[in-house]
């Protein structure tokens, strides 16, 4: 077997509206495609000797085992490694259940379609599968533990931490967005303007100052010992001659930290000689250079929870520990406890399995103990010098006996060092007395404090501590989102969305869009070149400074990796046609429809589709949507759009010479089609074709339709505004346009635009795109030898695969099947090509120049263009002159 190709899905996707984590694997089975499962001697028992919890994947079946069943009929091995790549999954702690494998229509090639938790543990474990499949097809010994070890590890590295996962959860929950902003903890919560910021439990809200506070112990402890809050007598120091003046001051037990430090690192407890202290200095200096020394307070350590200067949680914490049996070892015990369901590796479950480190052994050491001692029945042992839970240790809810003196203090402290999200320990015989009468003590202030004793206590109740945060960060009637409109469609899209654009800017709107030509902010670019893909769309939903996105979304952005978004407010799709077949498994218009219906099935149920009536593909894009519906046409008599509007639906059409919205059977005159600059008095009815959707798209966002029609009269097409896209450049001798079209469906429309243009000779300057099949690049080659009188055949700049002898020997054969006896110009750079036919154009001729790389063939023009209207003033021509 051979894995020819692996695409993670991060947003909606060819496979799945709903699943957006989604590992695409394009596998080839090769020789196995003529070997299904059951002519295989021995593979299914060896499949379920190596897999038996797979009993439990019901597959097509729907009954346990029903996978088992199938292999035993016979199934092709795409669909094993499916199976397998899921089942190891979940054997590593990530419980996932979708799975769907398809033939790519090409021999023993297929989709391996897999749901993951972790990106590159979905890549890792689509490898690991074939290697598998691979080994118990050859019957070959397979060890899996190293991968379910390694891809542990990869989780616990990639995967957000369990308090920003429930930040991130309870959004998700209330259909708040989210992005994450880098391969640790931060994360974006809502679009453009609207969004927030968190890093673990730091929330774009809270006060830097606060931060800086609690990080610095003897700061905190100073600031709220002046507030009369209890907390432990105690000292910075740096060296053994500090240390030695503190003891003498505080006397024993002491406790001796890092003053920078965090999650006990550095910490030592109750130390309580002279030489434990020296060796607890050490441990401390590692973190920081000043140690803090304070007075051991006993009791139980408590952790609570203030958010938004409110209680919300209180968890009493234990560290890790063992209770002695009588006749296991301390090692048997570890084992024992680790042998817990609740605990896992890292933070894969509520519990972390306690691990034996320098800190367990300095502990044993102290007690006079090894890993092979026995602890008398009953006698409980701890392991950790701290109770952290990513350290093993457990917690125990306790939020319903907190005090309410205790819970004021809380709440007081949490405004005096100013932190919005607060985790205050406190160490106290029993937290339901308030502190100051049983000597208890506040002990520390944190930042970022965690929540997994909260959300996951080892006993007692859960508390969704994410709650109130995600209340504070959008208070009811807050917005977290910006308004989306996604435009999809073989052609015309781009110039849908930059008129969009415009209109949504000249209503006052920041705009952020998205093109074939790059992405802009304000009308600003940001970045140049073909950015319709996810990654481009993120781009503009992360700015903070935009306050509504128009992305353009083109199939190979869907196909490799998804929408860039969850949802959008309206979709569009302005038209499916022949273009891109053959490449990632779309091989017909069909497919390359559902690829396309990606955009409106994504749309928010209060939200539009906007289809275009006039094509039945997307016409039937409606069914099964669960949103609004509007359609646009260019024929008013389209019975698509008779029967819609007939139900009161909403519709654009072209009617007695006007831009008209249909809302119901009423009509909506927007402007005369001769007067929109875009239509070219009328001569462009592909262009007609992409306004419709932009004022459908502008209707129902409220925008007022005299404010349309300006927005419409003022969008001139140009190299400025609609680079590439029919930019018409008046030489005094002739005239020049550029285009971007490139498909059959392309040329069609512009072949139309031309039969009206009163000139002569019609001169096209076109190229195959490398990347489409034979016949597409032929059928290039028909329409040219229809469309111009002369034709000049240039050169991608990127040849996609194929060889420039290939491509040119391909259109030249559409050439002459048009007409045998056409001969064509080839020019190998689009450059050279542009400037053989300005210099060589003839009087009234009409050059079309199809380029590839728009912004380069602009600026070339623009230089002949600037030759060609030289002007010189003289001083006769100056007015007022006396």
């Amino acid at each position: 077997m051979k894995i020819v190709d692996i695409r993670a899905m991060r947003g909606p996707n060819y496979w799945s509206i709903w699943r957006h984590k989604l590992i695409v694997m394009r596998l080839d089975i090769e020789d196995l495609e003529k070997l299904p499962t059951n002519t295989l001697p021995g593979f299914s028992e060896r499949l379920e000797k190596q897999f038996p919890t797979m009993k439990s994947h019901r597959c097509s079946e729907d009954f346990e085992g029903g996978f088992f069943h199938r292999v035993k009929e016979g199934t092709w091995m795409g669909h094993v490694v499916e199976h397998i790549a899921l089942e190891i999954q979940t054997l590593a702690g990530m419980d996932v259940g979708f799975g769907r494998t398809r033939s790519t229509g090409e021999e023993g090639i297929y989709s391996v379609v897999f749901a993951y938790m972790e990106e590159k543990v979905g890549v890792y474990a689509a490898k690991a599968a074939v290697r598998i499949a691979d080994a118990l097809v050859k019957n070959v010994a397979y060890d899996i533990t190293e991968d379910i070890q390694t891809m542990r590890e990869i989780r616990e590295d990639e995967r957000l931490g369990p308090s920003t996962g429930s930040i991130v959860d309870e959004a998700k929950s209330r259909g708040i967005p989210w992005i994450r902003l880098n391969r640790h903890s931060l994360v974006q919560l809502g679009y453009g303007v609207n969004q927030r910021r968190i890093q673990a439990t730091i929330t774009s809200q809270t006060g830097s100052i606060a931060v800086e506070i609690a990080c610095d112990k003897e700061e905190t402890k100073n600031l709220l010992e002046a507030f009369s809050i209890p907390v432990p007598k105690g000292r910075i120091i740096y060296d053994e001659e500090d240390l030695e003046i503190a003891i003498n001051r505080i006397g024993y037990p002491i406790v001796l930290k890092p003053v920078n430090g965090n999650h006990g690192r550095g910490a030592t407890i109750n130390v309580m000689n002279w030489d434990d202290a020296k060796e607890a200095l050490v441990v401390a200096k590692k973190i920081s250079r000043g140690v803090i020394v304070e007075k051991f307070i006993t009791g139980f350590d408590y952790r609570v929870l203030v958010v938004n200067y409110k209680f919300v949680a209180a968890a009493k914490r234990t560290p890790a520990m063992v209770v002695g049996d009588g006749k296991s070892t301390i090692q048997e015990l570890i084992n024992v406890v680790n042998s817990d369901p609740r605990r896992g590796y890292g933070h894969e479950k509520v519990l972390t399995a306690i691990k034996v480190d320098d800190s367990t052994m300095n502990i044993l050491e102290d007690h006079k103990l090894t890993l092979s001692s026995v602890l008398a029945k009953g006698e409980g042992l701890h392991l950790k010098a701290t109770a952290n839970l990513s350290t093993g240790g457990t917690s125990t809810d306790v939020t319903d006996i907190v005090h309410p003196n205790n819970i004021f203090m809380a709440e007081r402290i949490a405004k005096i060092i100013g932190l919005d999200i607060c985790g205050i320990d406190i160490m106290s015989p029993d937290i339901s007395v308030q502190l100051k009468e049983n000597n208890g003590a506040v002990l520390e202030v944190n930042a970022a404090p965690g929540f997994r004793m909260h959300i996951a206590p080892t006993e007692g109740l859960p508390h969704n501590v994410a709650e109130p945060v995600i209340d504070m960060l959008y208070p009811p009637g807050s917005s977290n989102r910006i308004p989306i409109i996604a435009v999809s469609g073989t052609n015309g899209k781009t110039t849908t969305t930059r008129l969009i654009a415009h209109i949504v800017k000249t209503m006052g709107y920041k705009v952020g869009f998205t093109t074939t030509d790059g992405i802009y902010i304000q009308n600003r670019m940001m970045e140049q070149g073909d950015c319709t893909g996810p990654m481009s769309a993120e781009f503009v939903l992360k700015d903070p400074t935009v306050n509504f996105a128009v992305l353009e979304c083109a199939r190979g952005g869907i196909l490799k990796a998804g929408l860039g978004f969850h949802n959008c407010n309206i979709g569009i799709v302005t038209n499916v046609a022949s273009d891109h077949l053959g490449l990632k498994s779309i091989n017909t218009l069909e497919e390359m429809a559902r690829v396309k219906a990606v955009v409106p099935e994504s749309v928010l149920p209060d939200g539009y589709a906007i289809l275009n009536a006039d094509d039945e593909l997307v016409y039937n894009m409606h069914r099964g949507l669960e949103c609004n519906v509007a359609y646009f046409s260019l024929d008013e008599n389209n019975p698509h759009i008779i029967e819609h509007t007939k139900r009161g639906g909403l519709a654009c059409i072209v009617e007695n010479g006007y831009v008209t919205i249909c809302k119901g059977l009423w009509k909506i005159r927007v402007d005369k089609v001769v007067n929109i600059p875009l239509t070219f008095s009328g001569k462009a009815i592909f262009m007609i074709q992409n306004i419709l959707p932009a004022v459908l798209a502008g209707f129902i966002n409220n925008f007022k339709i005299e404010d349309m029609r300006l927005a419409l009269e003022t969008f001139i097409p140009s190299p400025t505004q609609t680079p590439g896209r029919m930019n018409l450049f008046q030489f005094r001798k002739f005239s020049v346009m550029v285009d971007y079209a490139h498909n059959p469906a392309g040329f069609i429309a512009l072949a139309k635009f031309l039969e009206k243009i009163d000139a002569k000779p019609k001169v096209g300057v076109i190229a195959g795109v490398g990347d489409r099949r034979d016949e597409d690049i032929i059928e290039l080659g028909v329409l040219a030898a229809r469309m111009f009188d002369e034709i000049i055949i240039r050169q991608d700049k990127n040849l996609r695969g194929r060889t420039e002898e290939n491509i040119i020997e391909l259109i030249v054969e559409g050439i002459h099947r048009q007409d045998a006896g056409r001969g064509a110009k080839v020019f190998n750079r689009e450059s050279d090509a542009i400037d053989y036919v300005i210099k060589h154009a003839k009087k009234g001729s009409f050059i079309t120049i199809c380029s590839d790389v728009v912004p380069d063939a602009l600026d070339q023009i623009m230089r002949f263009k600037e030759i060609d209207d030289k002007f010189e003033i003289s001083n006769a021509d100056i007015p007022n002159q006396h």
